[in-house]
């Protein structure tokens, strides 16, 4: 098998010595920075969104993970393997420590080995071959998965339930959708200029019309560019000289593809490296020579255009009169069918989704709650198995009878580029969304903040409707171009090219590198039929029939404060396990910081207490929270005790009780057999000996002398507050985040038992109740209202 390898590096070498796509692209390389300059000095401005576009959504996301089987050619078997899909979509395959990648651009998801045999033959097609063989591989399961590719090695999954199958499916479907994409819209003069120059090169090899395979990075669709000649020419001379059985001869096949395509890669990109490189260095004088002459340049470009369009024009309006108007009614309506179906389902999950965060809040609107809804839902427009039945509307879109005509290959150019407009209107839905309620987070509670919710949903969809509207109609706009400037620029070439050069001799030389002859020929052809085009989406427009606004219904001062909110994805698990170490550090904060004033201060003298108390109580007036045990309201701010009395709010109080003050726990405070002389004395001693035990606390270790049995405020808080807080795993909601459950310390009250009191911490804890009051023998005044605390050993 292996001695055609020198045969296929040199028909490699001469295919791409021949297609001379280097020299497309540099000269589109001038011309696209020349359009991103004009643009960039004269301005041009696009239809304001309502909806809010997020930058990076798949920030520290990842879309899936879990477990199938794969089928390991080395060792012809099934094995379990653990499947992760990250940002990138890019499908890793673990085994044990080794990690085996695989980039989905240009492959097709199968889940039936009958339609995977029928690619596998017509690949092969020998006269060897039969439809109905045998695969090569048995499946342990009813339920298979295959990734095909024309050219590159497939791969072979099963899973055992039909449901598995199906979400499997629509995953690995939304990687090919995202791989398959096109290049970034970001680069203004690289993109554009691998495009076109590429649409040219095939334009000059007499393929017109989409092509399938232009999918993935630019090396990737070079490597399908040199395929497309270099696979049929191997296939014809190495296929017929395979030797065994079918089965045999499609796997050797299939590997040399593979081992071909995989050399051409590693060539393409080096070489396109190598001319992206070049281009770059000369860009600064080109930039500088064209910022100088603008003007000259403009000028000449018009100039030109007019003489070419006088030239082409009465061919154009012929061709477009008899051949392509009658057909743009009915390739619209094949596009917008399938195409409102689909946006039509999205506005319905975005709906019901955005209902159910609606309800969730009716009984728990706490920030805590709402993060947890609003950490779940801005993965909605990336959950593969949310978002398939959008996507499947516009399955069903058919362009049959335009494939041959306008040399259309298949309608799956325009079925991924639709289904990725649904994920982005999706996304900017949900980011708007977000954005609102995280505005009117602080303040509102209960049934205000679920008013305030419904009202964010009804904000959202209305700006939804408008925006899916103009993406559609641009979507549709641009989708009869892609079909129809090519048949046209078919039907026009063989006799308008050759009057070309000719005008080149209307352009300065200094000029020549920013104006082209032949783009100038496509602008006209493509002018020419645009307002055709633009007639008839606002006719089908006025028809209503698929929920499309008129242009004149432009919301552009219906929101003015929207645009002012952020761009960046808000980190909502982030914020929960904010709020929840902000509580808990903010009670440590509080217990260690009300430990250290204990220990300069001393607990105040309730209201009658004797005049010889007073000097102590100005020096501290702490602040306390009372707990009536009838079941009132609990009163923050002041708190009148007696008249002229007042004991002000605290959090929490930190107080160790000394030995020498008998202090006892019992169930019950009993006031009527105390009297009043005798708790005035030991009254005035306990505050003597506690005024005794501050002055050697402040001399020591404040952390000393917590007991063993108290919680240490620095200890296991900031511990728990750490631990509580791991990395959010966020898989859209397929998979739980691990470790969310965090372990809190609940205190532990004694009773009916007298305390040591030198290993004993009293606290105050502001709204909680225990179970234990205070001697009806401590030192306080009888008539109080009876308080309750709680003990923590």
């Amino acid at each position: 098998t292996w001695q055609y390898h020198d045969f296929h590096l040199n028909t490699f070498r001469h295919t791409h010595a021949d297609m001379e796509f280097g020299r497309f692209y540099e000269q589109q390389y001038a011309v696209a920075l020349f359009n991103s300059v004009r643009y960039e000095i004269e301005g041009g401005g696009n239809t304001q969104t309502q909806l809010l576009h997020r930058k990076d959504p798949l920030k520290n996301k990842s879309i899936f993970s879990g477990g199938l089987f794969q089928y390991l050619e080395e060792s012809k078997k099934w094995r379990s393997r653990f499947l992760y899909v990250g940002d990138s979509y890019n499908i890793s395959l673990y085994e044990s420590k080794a990690v085996r990648v695989i980039n989905c651009a240009g492959y097709r998801a199968l889940t039936s080995m009958e339609e995977y045999l029928g690619l596998l033959n017509n690949s092969l097609s020998d006269t060897k071959a039969k439809a109905a063989s045998a695969p090569f591989l048995k499946c342990p399961s009813q339920f298979p998965l295959i990734l095909w590719h024309p050219y590159a090695r497939h791969h072979y999954f099963c899973v055992m339930t039909e449901k598995e199958q199906k979400k499997w499916h629509a995953i690995f479907q939304d990687c090919v959708r995202h791989s398959n994409n096109g290049l970034s819209e970001e680069c203004k003069v690289a993109t554009p200029a691998f495009t076109d120059a590429l649409r040219l090169y095939r334009q000059a090899k007499g393929h017109y019309g989409t092509w399938d395979m232009m999918c993935g990075n630019q090396a990737q669709i070079l490597a399908n560019l040199v395929m497309e000649t270099l696979h049929p020419e191997l296939k014809n001379l190495i296929v017929p000289r395979l030797k065994g059985k079918l089965q045999q001869r499609q796997r050797d096949w299939m590997l040399i593809s593979d081992a071909v395509y995989r050399q051409v890669l590693s060539q393409t990109k080096t070489q396109h490296e190598a001319l992206a490189q070049v281009c770059e260095v000369e860009r600064p004088r080109l930039d500088s020579a064209l910022r100088t002459d603008m003007d000259q340049i403009v000028t000449s470009k018009e100039h030109v255009s007019g003489k070419i369009r006088a030239f082409v024009l009465p061919r154009v309006e012929q061709l477009v009169r008899s051949k392509v108007q009658p057909y743009i009614h009915s390739i619209l309506e094949a596009l917008m069918e399938p195409t409102s179906r689909g946006f039509s389902e999205v506005r319905d999950i975005l709906f019901r989704e955005l209902v159910e965060v609606s309800k969730n809040t009716m009984n728990d609107s706490s920030s805590e709650k709402v993060g947890e809804h609003m950490d779940k839902i801005s993965m909605l427009a990336f959950h593969p198995v949310k978002m398939q039945s959008c996507y499947e509307k516009m399955e069903a879109l058919n362009l049959e009878g335009l494939q041959q005509r306008c040399d259309v290959s298949s309608p799956s150019v325009f079925i991924q580029r639709a289904q990725i407009l649904m994920r982005q209107q999706m996304d900017n839905a949900v980011h708007t969304f977000e954005q609102l309620v995280h505005q009117s987070l602080d303040g509102h509670s209960g049934e205000d903040f679920c008013k305030t919710i419904q009202r964010c949903q009804d904000r959202v969809l209305k700006k939804y409707d408008y925006d899916s509207s103009t993406v559609r109609k641009k979507f549709f706009r641009e989708a009869l171009l892609q079909i129809i400037i090519p048949y046209m620029l078919k039907q026009l070439s063989p006799s308008c090219s050759p009057e070309l050069p000719k005008y080149k001799e209307l352009i300065f030389e200094d000029f020549s590198r920013f104006i082209l002859v032949e783009n100038i020929f496509e602008e006209v052809v493509l002018q020419s039929v645009s307002k055709d085009i633009m007639m008839a989406v606002k006719e089908a427009v006025v028809q209503r029939r698929h929920n499309l606004y008129r242009d004149s219904m432009v919301l552009t001062n219906s929101d003015p404060n929207l645009h002012l909110l952020g761009e960046d994805t808000i980190d909502w698990a982030g914020q929960i396990r904010g709020v929840k170490g902000e509580r808990q550090g903010g009670e440590v904060a509080n217990r260690k910081r009300q430990t250290e004033q204990d220990l300069e201060t001393e607990k105040p003298k309730e209201p009658g207490s004797p005049d010889s108390i007073s000097e102590i109580r100005d020096l501290i007036n702490p602040v306390l929270e009372v707990i009536e045990k009838d079941g009132s309201q609990q009163t923050n701010g002041m708190l009148p005790l007696e008249e002229g009395d007042e004991v002000k709010l605290i959090t929490t109080v930190t107080e160790f009780v000394p030995r020498e003050s008998p202090i006892k726990v019992d169930e019950e405070l009993d006031t009527a057999q105390i009297k009043q002389s005798s708790e005035e004395e030991r009254c005035v001693s306990a505050i003597e000996s506690a005024i005794q035990q501050i002055e050697i606390a402040i001399q020591e270790d404040p952390i000393e002398n917590l007991s063993e049995g108290a919680i240490d405020s620095d200890g296991e808080f900031a511990q728990t507050s750490t631990n509580s807080s791991p990395f959010h795993h966020d898989d859209s909601g397929f998979q739980s985040p691990a470790n969310e459950n965090v372990e809190e310390v609940e205190p532990q009250p004694i009773t009916d038992e007298v305390v040591d009191t030198d290993q004993v911490m009293l606290t105050l804890v502001e709204g909680v109740k225990s179970s234990i009051d205070l001697d009806a023998k401590a030192p306080c005044d009888a008539s109080e209202k009876k308080s309750e605390v709680e003990i923590e050993s």
